[in-house]
C-alpha cells in the first residue's frame, strides 16, 4: 500500500497526463496547443509544464496505481 504523500505525488501526476493528452490530442486533431493558448505570455511556465508532464509519465509508468485519484 502507498503512504498519503506517495499517492498525492501520483494523483497529481495523473492529473498532469490528462492535462498533456487533451493537448496533444488537440495538437494532432486541430493543429492548437491549448498551453500555448492558455500561457502564451510565459513560454518558460509553458516549458515547465511540458516537463512535469513528461515527469509524470514516468512516475505513473513506475509507480503502483493509486486508486484515491478517481
Amino acid at each position: 500500500m502507498m503512504n498519503a504523500s506517495k499517492c498525492g505525488i501520483h494523483c497529481v501526476a495523473w492529473w498532469l497526463l490528462w492535462v498533456g493528452g487533451i493537448n496533444w490530442g488537440l495538437v494532432g486533431l486541430l493543429d492548437w496547443n491549448l498551453l500555448d493558448t492558455l500561457l502564451g505570455g510565459w513560454p518558460w511556465l509553458v516549458k515547465l509544464i511540458y516537463i512535469l508532464v513528461g515527469i509524470s509519465a514516468l512516475l505513473v509508468l513506475l509507480e503502483k496505481k493509486c486508486t484515491k485519484c478517481k
